[in-house]
């Protein structure tokens, strides 16, 4: 259920239904408890109490909608290759529950072609009922307190003229700017490509840092220097790799869409491995910087989640640092005030028992005055200009 869609949409007057398969994710927002950061309990309760937002399990209740929304996962499989069966299952749903006439749309992210080649048939060749169609992908930046689901603009494009018009029509209610596009497929190749540009280009800013470490010069003071330039630049930061629901998956779905065609996306692929690999890189540049080496060295990580602000452990690179730097014999703990708890690991508080502190998504929470007030080596590897004391290590 793409919650922070279904709040924007009650709040707008519209009686919304979410609902999902999860018992437990259901059971949280009746009781107030959002996983969506910044949405409000009150604002929760206070949406339920009038009727505008009832959480369920109970895929009946979605028979008289007018418009379903189709906002679920779309990840990538053991092979990492583009995984719909969520989507299939939405479809499956909605075959059995809603009436002809219903429109569908779909916000989640796919590639071009997911909705008029797969969502379609799915539907209509199960039970002979006639529906209209239409594709608006998901814009949000979870944490992000400038841009939301009401001024971002919004892509939308129907596979008839009066899908796309109630679209727009609801969609209007509650997103202040909406760009309409000529198709389905156009909408979709938008959203794929907003995170493929991202994944290309911090893996080009990845492997500058590699330059920079090898010619002796600060790739953050360079890029800093490059961001004076007021056109024509935008800049990335070094990181550890990429993670989320989005740069680390959509550029696949694109790829593989594109290889369906006969095209070889080489760039894609190659900011996919820089970053998939970037991890291990990091890991032996730390390594070969620390006097000894890793070996037998107590290491905390502040921060897992894969970007500040939000509990999102979905693709995030830290899993992959920690391998890492378990493989060059270091004892690794971590702290996250966000994340209480992950695959059985507790978070442990800052400490001054290890031997190396790595800053890697510091979320507003930290305090890192435990460590500056010690003569413990901490390495900034965050992707930002931001001073934590330390100079950027990447």
């Amino acid at each position: 259920m793409g919650q922070s869609l279904a709040i924007a949409a009650a709040n707008a007057g519209h009686i919304v239904l979410g609902y999902d398969v999860n018992p437990d994710l259901i059971n949280q927002l009746v009781d107030g408890k959002s996983y969506v950061p910044g949405v409000n309990s009150n604002v929760l309760f206070e949406l339920q109490k009038n009727g505008n937002f009832t959480p369920t399990t109970n895929a009946q209740l979605i028979s008289n909608s007018e418009i379903v929304i189709i906002a679920v996962p779309t990840p990538l499989d053991v092979n990492r290759q583009p995984d719909l069966s969520f989507v299939f299952s939405a479809c499956k749903v909605i075959v059995e529950n809603c009436h002809s006439g219903t429109l569908i749309i779909n916000e989640s992210t796919s590639y071009p072609g997911t909705l008029r080649n797969i969502i379609v048939p799915t539907v209509e060749k199960a039970e002979k009922k006639e529906f209209m169609f239409a594709s608006a992908p998901e814009r949000v930046d979870p944490g992000n307190s400038n841009w939301n689901i009401s001024n971002t603009p919004r892509v939308i494009a129907g596979l008839s003229a009066e899908a796309t018009s109630k679209a727009i029509q609801f969609y209007s209610t509650f997103c202040s700017s909406l760009y309409q596009v000529s198709s389905p497929e156009i909408a979709e190749a938008s959203k794929l490509f907003e995170n493929t540009f991202r994944q290309i280009n911090i893996s080009l800013v990845n492997e500058f840092s590699i330059m920079s470490r090898a010619l002796g010069f600060s790739a953050h003071e360079a890029i800093k220097a490059a961001s004076t330039k007021p056109f024509g630049f935008m800049p990335f930061f070094p990181s550890i790799g990429v993670g989320g629901h989005c740069i680390p998956v959509d550029p696949i779905y694109l790829s593989h869409i594109a290889e369906s065609v006969g095209i070889e996306p080489k760039f894609i692929k190659l900011a996919n491995s820089t970053n998939l690999n970037r991890p291990s890189v990091v890991a032996r540049q730390i390594n070969n910087f620390i006097q000894g080496g890793l070996s037998g060295k107590r290491i905390q990580i502040a921060g897992i989640a894969y970007k500040p602000g939000v509990p999102d452990m979905r693709e995030s690179p830290v899993l992959y640092m920690i391998k890492e730097l378990e493989k060059l014999g270091g004892e690794v703990i971590w702290c996250d005030p966000l994340v209480s708890e992950y695959n059985g690991e507790k978070s442990t508080p800052l400490t001054l028992d290890i031997d190396l502190g790595l800053i890697i998504t510091p979320h507003e929470e930290f305090d890192f005055s435990i460590w500056k007030n010690s003569k413990i080596q901490v390495l900034d590897l965050s992707p930002n200009l931001i001073n934590f004391g330390w100079p950027k290590f990447l």
